[in-house]
């Protein structure tokens, strides 16, 4: 490839995609990508015909403000507008429905206490203001760990109450990955190239042009976009000469909460509602979430999250699945099992380009997505859904802030 460009951009997730499409035609522009594949946490699988499963983001939430939403089903992919059934539990299994209605009021009331506190400014961690005598406690934990990828002992107040929820959900029929993969293919042809298996290792930034050194050799840029999930900046997997300790600090203050994903086919579903949803268990934290059904199709989405991922993932391939089913067969009865398929699982957090699911702030830590946004010499932009200030933890918050990236550049660039 050539060694000289107006415009580097690290990452060909949704914020590089997004940054890319957006910089002027005229540019010289290359994404970088460390993995074989683009999208980054947005990834489709299709291990069987006509069975797309997102291992990766899987809705379109905030969708009436999502600008994926309409870009996407530009693109032909049909969008699914019925609400998520993830706030029930299908035939009150487990889980009689005045039960239910007692866990909502008080996660309601749990989610108004946050609110009430975020107002003074001061923050802290989200779980100090539970409700002591509450015994519903230990499963609105688990919803933080769907929601946020971990308990809400690690979750600053101030950060989550930034978040913007319109409560409006939709999904990708055939794959929010596939989606983002369409729109990187249509939107980004006449870039100079979209290069993979290139992981930048130095951004060395006191000379100009600004020099990559990169697994294919080195190049030089005016600008570079760095998209790159906040885990390798906090370990400092990417170099920066000089450094930023500024922005390494920020990066481990905002560190990528862990959601994560099994498949299991179902077969002789027909007695199962379709978009039935379960909780596992509803006194414990350390329980799955289970989409029966999703589009109709014939399988089960398990999504664990938080300590309880990482605990499952270090215990290797299968652990995921064995904890499922060991659940859906309380809920379901031993019958279930011969009809359920393991078809695979994800491993975000062993995932080397990621290690985690999507950011949050620690408690005291709600100001270091503006330290990480922030430019740098005029040289040095940052975007990643790390960097949105609310809709942080989102394809479409990723998507925005590469295009606020791509902005900066065309200021600086004039």
């Amino acid at each position: 490839m050539n060694d000289h460009f107006d415009v580097a951009i690290i990452g060909a997730g949704a914020a590089g995609i997004g940054a890319a499409a957006h910089l002027p035609a005229e540019l010289a522009v290359v994404v970088l990508e460390a993995r074989d594949r683009i999208g980054g946490r947005a990834w489709s699988l299709h291990p069987h015909p006509h069975l797309p499963l997102d291992a990766g983001c899987g809705w379109l939430h905030s969708a009436d403000r999502n600008p994926l939403a309409g870009l996407i089903e530009g693109a032909g992919f049909a969008l699914d507008r019925n609400p998520p059934s993830w706030d029930r539990q299908a035939g009150n299994q487990g889980f009689p429905a005045a039960a239910q209605r007692a866990f909502a009021a008080a996660y309601d009331a749990f989610e108004a206490r946050l609110a009430r506190a975020a107002e003074t400014g001061v923050d802290g961690p989200a779980a100090a203001f539970f409700d002591p005598a509450s015994p519903w406690n230990p499963l609105i934990d688990a919803v933080s760990s769907y929601y946020n990828g971990a308990a809400y002992d690690q979750v600053s107040v101030l950060d989550y109450a930034a978040y913007i929820d319109t409560g409006v959900n939709w999904r990708v029929r055939d794959g929010y990955g596939a989606g983002i993969a369409a729109l990187a293919a249509s939107m980004t042809p006449r870039r100079d190239h979209v290069v993979l298996d290139c992981p930048v290792t130095v951004i060395d930034h006191s000379v100009r042009p600004i020099r990559l050194t990169t697994a294919k050799g080195v190049l030089t840029a005016q600008a570079v976009i760095i998209t790159a999930p906040t885990p390798l900046l906090a370990q400092e997997r990417i170099t920066f000469s000089p450094a930023l300790p500024e922005k390494t600090a920020a990066a481990a203050g905002l560190p990528l909460g862990l959601a994560d994903k099994a498949f299991l086919h179902l077969s002789g579903s027909e007695d199962l509602p379709d978009e039935g949803h379960l909780f596992g268990r509803i006194d414990r934290a350390e329980t799955g979430s289970y989409h029966i059904r999703p589009f109709g199709r014939p399988y089960v989405e398990v999504f664990l999250g938080g300590r309880h991922a990482r605990e499952l993932e270090s215990e290797g391939p299968g652990a995921m699945t064995a904890f499922a089913l060991e659940e859906l067969r309380g809920l379901l009865g031993s019958d279930v099992l011969r009809r359920l398929t393991p078809i695979t699982e994800t491993a975000w957090a062993r995932d080397p380009w990621a290690l985690g699911s999507y950011s949050h702030a620690l408690p005291g830590h709600a100001g270091d997505r503006a330290i990480l946004a922030a430019p740098v010499e005029g040289g040095l932009f940052f975007a990643g859904e790390a960097t949105h200030p609310t809709f942080y933890s989102t394809a479409h918050g990723a998507w925005e802030s590469g295009r606020r990236a791509a902005d900066e550049v065309i200021a600086a660039l004039g």
